[in-house]
């Protein structure tokens, strides 16, 4: 039986190995701190466990920007390849949007890799739609 709740700094190990699937490289220590933080803020780390076993996570947090209105903003989506299909990803996406509602964002964003296809796919089943094609630029800033 699938269970969802929310992501324990315990849960880290696990977040990461999933991460590590998708190619992501975070530590435990990171992820751990990203959970903890996220009980602190406008933000949730949600996970999907299936006989005790973290099979898959979701990250959802508030965005809020000048030119337009505070959304919900799904910032990572991870389900163990082996259990993909079974409906896993659709469980944690509505609990993300669960979420959004709860804190009052009438909202939901997503990005996706422009090489992931099978994942704009997955959005697009679940009622999601592009809205524009863009670039990230990333700058690294040393720290002092």
């Amino acid at each position: 039986m699938l269970e969802i709740r929310r992501a324990r700094p315990e849960d880290a190990d696990d977040l990461v190995r999933l991460a590590h699937a998708l190619g992501y490289a975070i530590d435990a220590v990171a992820a751990g701190a990203t959970v903890e933080r996220s009980e602190q803020s406008d933000a949730a780390v949600i996970v999907a466990t299936a006989g005790g076993l973290i099979v898959g996570w979701a990250h959802v947090y508030r965005t809020d920007l000048v030119q337009t209105t505070p959304f919900a903003e799904l910032g990572g989506l991870v389900v163990d390849p082996k259990r993909r299909g079974a409906g896993i990803g659709n469980r944690l996406v509505e609990a993300a949007e669960q979420w959004a509602a709860d804190h009052g964002l009438a909202t939901m964003r997503v990005r996706s890799n422009v090489v992931r296809s099978g994942a704009h796919r997955f959005y697009e089943r679940n009622g999601y739609a592009v809205e524009k094609t863009s670039l990230t630029f990333v700058k690294p800033i040393p720290l002092r």
